[in-house]
């Protein structure tokens, strides 16, 4: 990192795939890396998730000398979450500090969730190995302060605990939702629609709508929004309950909750970099018809942007 990093106050991409890595060449103007986004802010550099993306991003900050301490928010313990973890270098370096949190109820239960992918047989290494200092947090009050960052996590539909991220840095909101199924609730009325009376129905589309109206509360007027947006409609219908979202629901919520700039992520890896431009192309006709202003891009590997110019 030849720019002085503590000058700098940015957001950039490091891993932008859901599932699994793609490393193909029809994959690379988006990017193959999982999920791995920095944040850089007064000398302070905190990430959300630890996918294969942690992994040049430890590269490069081992070549500076300002920072020796990072903050790493986990949404899941999902494998394209957490497989970067490993090898992320500073981990291993007398001298640096690394923070961890996630989901669990105490320090301890997010220290086994996220040591167990080191252990025999599926790693050769186990957590001791590491040499940094290692410390796993907890939030007071749902809420964790780090340098000049506010993190605020909240709850998403993905199986298991999985959470999304209110960050307030500089001014400025960033809405960090990974993996968030936003029709799950459609899918569970569809199921059970045969057995529910009129009355039953009226009661489920009334709390229906009264978790969407929460939902957009956690995210109204941000400046930033990077949200799952993995599937197709056609590909959505056939994984339904699957923790993921179509990104034409993506989009329009985002819109519906006056997010100043979306960002598609956690793409599916089938998907090459001509079908996900399609999709963003599908994605701005569809705020053109609106009449929304909102800005929609995709999140692309390496796509830096400047905390101060939001």
């Amino acid at each position: 990192m030849s720019q002085s990093t503590s000058d700098l106050n940015y957001l950039r991409f490091w891993g932008v795939r859901g599932s699994y890595p793609a490393p193909f060449g029809s994959h690379l103007r988006v990017g193959g890396n999982t999920s791995c986004v920095e944040l850089c802010a007064d000398g302070h550099v905190l990430i959300c998730d630890a996918g294969s993306g942690i992994i040049p991003l430890g590269n490069q900050l081992m070549g500076q000398s300002q920072i020796r301490e990072v903050l790493v928010v986990l949404t899941h313990y999902h494998w394209d979450h957490i497989s970067g973890l490993p090898f992320f270098v500073p981990a291993f370096v007398p001298g640096w500090r690394v923070n961890l949190f996630g989901p669990g109820n105490s320090a301890e239960e997010i220290e086994k969730r996220i040591s167990g992918q080191m252990l025999d047989p599926y790693f050769p290494v186990e957590v001791e190995t590491w040499m940094a200092d290692i410390r796993y947090l907890e939030m007071e009050n749902n809420q964790l302060r780090y340098g000049p960052f506010t993190i605020e996590s909240f709850n998403v539909h993905h199986p298991g605990s999985t959470f999304g991220y209110r960050i307030q840095v500089r001014g400025k909101t960033i809405i960090y939702a990974s993996d968030n199924e936003l029709s799950f609730i459609d899918k569970n009325i569809e199921n059970r629609r045969a057995e529910l009376d009129n009355y039953e129905l009226q009661l489920i589309n009334a709390m229906q709508e009264e978790e969407r109206i929460k939902a957009l509360e956690v995210i109204q007027d941000a400046h930033v929004f990077i949200h799952d947006a993995q599937y197709t409609p056609e590909d959505y219908n056939k994984k339904r309950g699957w923790g993921h979202s179509c990104y034409i629901e993506t989009v329009n919520f985002a819109a519906d909750a006056n997010i100043k700039q979306l960002y598609l992520f956690h793409v599916d890896p089938n998907y090459n970099d001509s079908k996900i431009e399609l999709l963003h192309r599908d994605s701005i006709k569809i705020l053109h018809d609106r009449q929304s202003s909102m800005q929609c891009h995709i999140a692309r590997e390496g796509l830096t942007l400047d905390l101060d110019a939001l």
